[in-house]
């Protein structure tokens, strides 16, 4: 069985049109680890988990479980501030402020 995160990072291996075979030679593993960590046949190391997410331009973060919610619709908000009322003007979002900066 395959969680949420492994189907996280096989969508973005896949996304970046890498096989597991050139994640497992970025990420200083066998390709056979890289299958069996993405199909579920084995519990992963931690450490094997982390390098697959680096090499993929990811980061393993620890989030709290009654945090995720609220944390997520952070982000799909693009950094909008949470608990706005539909409909209220929203301020810029996190994003769209350091696209301001940037021109």
């Amino acid at each position: 069985m395959t969680t949420p995160l492994m189907a996280t990072l096989v969508a973005a291996r896949k996304a970046q049109q890498l096989t597991q075979a050139q994640l497992a030679e970025q990420a200083g593993l066998s390709r056979m680890a890289v299958q069996r960590t993405e199909t579920g046949d084995v519990d992963p190391r931690y450490s094997t988990v982390a390098e697959m997410a680096r090499v993929l331009g990811m980061q393993l973060v620890a989030v709290p479980a009654d945090l995720l919610p609220a944390l997520q619709a952070f982000i799909q908000s693009g950094g909008k501030f949470l608990g706005q009322p539909t409909g209220a003007e929203a301020p810029p979002s996190v994003v769209d402020s350091l696209a301001a900066r940037k021109r």
